[in-house]
């Protein structure tokens, strides 16, 4: 199952006790100051969470799966994950 961001607001309006508007504000913030910090190509820790990375992939040769035709992929910027030591332990435990 997904956690949709509505699922997110909620639980935190419940948990937390706040208004569904504050808690749509402070969600917004957040996910706004993610999104500002990797767009400046600066990586996101969250600590006990993970770690948002910024990565540079150059250009390369790539084909066209339905033609077969050869072409060049730009470069880009991408964004990896990788979790906390503390989350892969919690994701894996046994119980």
């Amino acid at each position: 199952m997904t956690l949709t961001k509505a699922q997110l607001l909620d639980s935190i309006h419940k948990q937390v006790d706040l208004p569904k508007i504050k808690s749509t504000k402070v969600v917004d913030c957040l996910l706004e100051l993610i999104k500002n910090t990797l767009e400046n190509g600066e990586d996101v820790l969250i600590r006990g969470f993970g770690k948002f990375c910024v990565k540079e992939k150059r250009e390369r040769r790539g084909r066209n799966p339905q033609t077969g035709e050869d072409l060049m992929l730009n470069a880009r910027r991408i964004i990896t994950f990788r979790c906390s030591g503390r989350l892969r332990d919690k994701i894996n435990r046994e119980g």
